[in-house]
């Protein structure tokens, strides 16, 4: 099963047998409140990742290290309603999700990340418990809403619907855009710790503030989901992304913080996901910046897999696997 439009990640050969990594793609867009092109972002992310250097310096080797990397063909995103379209996503993810190879996702706008709770639920590490999962979001927004335009299940409302779902922690990084209502979630909700960016990009205690970022993601225990919305770095590394947001994360921090989560003694990044990634027109800078981002992400799970913070659950499996469709989300509110 080959990407339709004949692209791998990285510009690796097509693999057959067993996958030791899976990139998978989300192209969905049904929310957007602003920019648009999110369905062409992971499309556009792995044709720029055949231009990244495979060269890691913390893993010291060249990608793939040894490790069978899969791009897998795009969710197709043909359900008629938002909640099948939901549920269709968890069809597609969960085969994926079995603790037998480590899942990247691209997407599409942020509104992946219920989904993507609901195929870790039957994680091996999870065991059907989202309150052992901890949720380290990278981003520029909250998402924290009840509803955005009476949608429950906007990009904007992921993070809450993520903890609705039962979510043990969700640590946010690089947020400056939110509301009255996401504020003080943000401060009354235990579950929560956020590092705003006035703080961390402070010209005067943000290296404070910083190095307590890096200092929690060290703590981290038990199984951990990655979620980077690449509007998290300053709007100029990624302008076409769909709402981009001045004073935001640099590029450098960004590395750091998935070099510090993968490294965290007690911590396992089961799965990860980049979103939010338009193509843009006059440069490929968006696409490429997003692509950096997710090779760090593969290039750290291979040092973590070395040293022995990654261990298989399972047998591998290979590249065809049946995708059911569950109907969780449209059981769960009315149409």
């Amino acid at each position: 099963m080959e990407p339709s439009d004949g692209h791998t990640f990285l510009g690796l050969e097509p693999i057959e047998k067993d996958v030791d990594v899976v990139v998978l793609s989300l192209p969905y867009e049904l929310t957007t409140s602003y920019g648009t092109g999110t369905s062409q972002g992971p499309n556009a992310c792995i044709e720029a990742s055949g231009q990244v250097e495979l060269f890691d310096v913390d893993l010291n080797e060249d990608l793939p290290a040894g490790l069978a990397i899969h791009t897998a063909k795009a969710w197709d995103g043909e359900e008629p309603t938002l909640l099948h379209q939901l549920d269709s996503m968890v069809g597609y993810l969960n085969p994926w999700f079995e603790g037998d190879c480590f899942p990247l996702t691209l997407g599409g706008e942020h509104g992946i990340l219920p989904p993507l709770m609901e195929a870790l639920r039957n994680h091996p590490r999870v065991h059907e418990d989202l309150s052992n999962l901890t949720v380290v979001q990278i981003d520029a927004h909250g998402d924290l809403r009840s509803e955005l335009d009476e949608e429950p299940y906007s990009h904007a409302c992921a993070a809450a619907r993520a903890l609705d779902a039962g979510v043990g922690q969700l640590m946010q990084v690089g947020i400056r855009a939110f509301s009255k209502e996401e504020h003080e979630r943000m401060l009354s909700d235990d579950r929560i710790t956020t590092f705003f960016a006035q703080n961390t990009q402070s010209p005067f205690q943000g290296a404070e503030h910083w190095q307590a970022w890096l200092d929690l993601l060290h703590t981290v225990e038990g199984p951990v989901h990655l979620t980077v919305d690449i509007d998290g770095l300053d709007g100029s590394l990624v302008p076409a992304t769909g709402t981009p947001v001045p004073g935001g994360l640099n590029f450098w921090q960004v590395q750091q913080t998935i070099q510090a989560l993968f490294d965290a003694p007690k911590a396992v990044v089961v799965s990860a996901d980049v979103n939010e990634i338009v193509p843009q027109k006059d440069t490929p800078l968006t696409q490429f910046t997003a692509a950096m981002i997710a090779t760090k992400i593969v290039a750290s799970h291979a040092k973590a897999r070395r040293d022995g913070r990654w261990n298989l659950l399972g047998e591998t499996k290979g590249t065809v696997r049946p995708t059911p469709m569950p109907t969780i989300f449209r059981n769960s509110i009315k149409e």
